[in-house]
């Protein structure tokens, strides 16, 4: 099976977890240590939060301020427009910030939210059908 293991470099372990509990991650226990939390969204998804110190270790570059500096983004989807706005408030509830107004489509909802530390994430719901429909693609 493919997977993705996200490493994100975090100030305070502790307060990202329950951050990203209040998103709809859960912790897993094999992958977790001291200096390591490792959140599950799905089998395939796996966000490894880790202690700056940590992070730095596998790295030679300097760690950019995700307040300060877009490096990345990442976006989680959802089974409906209700789920997206349930995930939003909750993270807005344990300290995150909704970065950006939802963007509607029509066919597709997103909502973005920045966690503790500002790296961010776009919570989406996409109408399948109609987005085929609109783009005329199967």
């Amino acid at each position: 099976m493919k997977q993705i293991f996200i490493n994100l470099p975090v100030k305070d372990l502790q307060a990202s977890m329950g951050f990203y509990k209040h998103l709809g991650f859960v912790v897993n226990p094999l992958f977790t240590f001291d200096d390591q939390k490792c959140m599950v969204w799905s089998e395939q998804i796996y966000l490894m939060l880790q202690a700056q110190e940590m992070f730095k270790l596998g790295n030679k570059k300097n760690i950019a301020d995700p307040k300060e500096n877009t490096i990345a983004t990442f976006t989680l989807p959802v089974e409906s427009l209700d789920k997206v706005n349930e995930i939003i408030e909750n993270g807005i509830k344990a300290g995150g910030t909704e970065s950006t107004p939802m963007l509607d489509e029509g066919f597709m909802q997103v909502r973005n939210i920045e966690d503790l530390d500002g790296h961010n994430w776009g919570i989406i719901y996409l109408n399948i059908d109609k987005f085929k429909q609109m783009t005329g693609k199967q």
